[in-house]
């Protein structure tokens, strides 16, 4: 079965065809810069060799358009016609408590997405434009959305609930959802595999740490908790989101600097962060670069993402009643041996025994960086987002026919 991943941004698309029979990609890329000046496709195929195609591209269809093109074309494809494409699977960033799990997608499905729209106007929508692409360009073809947030759907009320009058959140659906959802799934099911553990006999700390950043607290198989909130801003310290902050200090700063409700979002999502602290990047390799040269600030900045991180890992030690595991992924998760060290050198009163040596070497591949003795596991594990919307697909395609 051959199936196509679509994860459609306000400003790019992003595939991936998988041959399911093998587990096989045959072909990636992402459409980018989309109804603006300088539009690309960005292309690799199944052996690696990777094309660069320029062209005007004013919205998602025509960015659909443009990379089932390629798909079946002479040079560049990998099949020789769209009938060879079985199923589409979806990234849908927000599902509210309409989904707690990924859905074939029908009329109904679509109209509860756009309902979620209030509470996700940047994601929810290009998310439609693509579902929609595809339903013009492939109307034959069955499609499956998966939520970032349908994995937290399972948070007990007193971990998702805001203290605020209850009102507000029957009226408008104010409340902790969380995202990244897709990820924390994929590694929690993959490490369990890894290291031969019964998934839903384990309790684990899943830390996604990239540009965005989220940890959730895992038990037997289920998220109880995550840091991530009403929205991505919540939580952790990012690449330019500020995490977790006094409310009134944002009201105090809206004030001073006689701003509205658009400008100060923009403030705490754009140009904050490690961005905002460093004044160097919102990219953690820059920030280590210049941290390691001697910038104050640079150094500030790794300080506090680091102990923002590790307070958030103690707490759901907490929440779980102590934890079998912390699983790494993300960009900087998977490849900051640094970072891995820094948060994981102050647990040895949990158990915790970090294999230093292990760590060192570790960059974007599966690894056990724990000791033997360790009564905590530490493991790297890079997540693959992709492939699972794929097997979601591929499982709920199956289970209709």
């Amino acid at each position: 079965m051959k199936i196509l991943v679509l994860n459609c941004g306000s400003s790019s698309v992003k595939y991936k065809l998988f041959e399911m029979v093998n587990n096989e990609v045959l072909a990636s890329g992402v459409v980018e810069k989309i109804g603006m000046k300088g539009s690309f496709l960005k292309h690799t195929k199944q052996n690696g060799e990777k094309v660069m195609l320029e062209g005007e591209i004013l919205e998602q269809r025509s960015a659909i358009e443009y990379v089932l093109g390629v798909l079946i074309s002479k040079n560049h494809g990998c099949i020789s016609a769209l009938e060879d494409i079985d199923a589409v699977g979806h990234r849908v960033v927000h599902g509210g408590e309409k989904f707690n799990k990924s859905v074939l997608i029908t009329d109904e499905v679509i109209s509860k997405i756009e309902e979620c729209i209030d509470i996700a106007p940047l994601h929810n929508p290009p998310n439609l434009y693509g579902i929609q692409g595809i339903n013009d360009l492939l109307p034959d073809v069955p499609q499956v959305a998966v939520f970032d947030t349908a994995f937290h759907q399972t948070m007990p009320e007193r971990a998702y609930m805001y203290a605020i009058p209850y009102q507000l959140y029957t009226k408008y659906g104010v409340r902790r959802y969380g995202f990244h959802g897709t990820s924390h799934r994929y590694v929690s099911h993959r490490a369990c595999e890894f290291l031969n553990l019964d998934y839903e006999n384990t309790k684990m700390i899943t830390v996604h740490i990239g540009n965005g950043a989220s940890v959730a607290a895992i038990k037997n198989g289920k998220s109880i908790d995550t840091s991530m909130g009403f929205t991505p801003l919540e939580g952790l310290i990012m690449g330019t989101r500020s995490g977790d902050i006094d409310l009134g200090a944002a009201i105090y700063l809206m004030d001073k600097e006689m701003i509205g409700s658009q400008a100060v979002s923009t403030l705490f999502n754009k140009y904050s962060g490690v961005l905002g602290v460093s004044g160097v990047s919102s990219d953690m390799r820059d920030v280590e670069d210049a941290a390691q040269k001697g910038n104050l600030r640079a150094q500030l900045a790794l300080e506090m993402y680091n102990y923002r991180l590790r307070k958030y890992i103690g707490s759901y030690m907490a929440a779980l009643d102590g934890a079998d595991m912390i699983i790494f992924t993300g960009g900087v998760g998977e490849n900051s041996p640094e970072t891995r060290e820094q948060i994981c050198a102050g647990f040895e009163y949990a158990g915790l025994i970090f294999d230093y040596n292990a760590n060192d070497s570790v960059r974007g591949k599966e690894k056990l960086l724990s000791k033997p003795e360790s009564k905590v596991k530490v493991v790297v594990i890079p997540t693959d987002e992709e492939f699972l919307i794929a097997s979601d697909t591929m499982e709920i395609i199956d289970n209709r026919q």
